[in-house]
């Protein structure tokens, strides 16, 4: 991916990819009876509603036009098809925690279980892909200066 403007499109999809996937879920929290008040493990975000979905339109926006443009670049034999073995496990970590950073804000009533499990479960499933696309990353550009 030596051209500029396909790694700055994937970059770009990378860093929109958790915001697209946390605005498309949306809030997970739980409905509270009258009187109650609901617990948080980690409080979300004070942000108001023309912010948040302004940020989640851009972020999908952003994350459907770039991959319009690698997918298109990709066909046209302009983008190596092994960068796609370290941008789809990178768009899939992006997509994990914008998605689990919902789960964990959740407001709910008691213990919010969910919330250790996304952490303990998808924190580690993560980093292995975050691991993986690093590690891909790597191996492409070695083997393209050597060869």
């Amino acid at each position: 991916m030596p051209n500029g403007a396909r790694a700055a499109a994937a970059a770009g999809c990378i860093l929109a990819t958790p915001v697209a996937a946390w605005w498309l879920v949306g809030d997970l929290s739980a409905t509270a009876p009258p009187g109650a008040e609901l617990d948080y493990a980690v409080r979300p975000p004070d942000l108001g509603a023309g912010v948040e979905r302004a940020a989640g339109l851009v972020a999908v926006l952003v994350v459907a036009g770039t991959l319009v443009f690698l997918i298109w670049s990709a066909r046209r034999g302009r983008l190596d098809g092994r960068w796609w073995a370290a941008l789809v496990p990178a768009l899939a970590a992006g997509a994990l925690a914008g998605a689990g950073a919902r789960v964990v804000t959740a407001g709910t009533i008691g213990a919010n279980i969910g919330a250790g499990l996304t952490v303990a479960g998808g924190g580690a499933l993560v980093a292995v892909l975050l691991l993986w696309a690093a590690g891909w990353s790597l191996r492409i550009l070695l083997t393209r200066k050597s060869g």
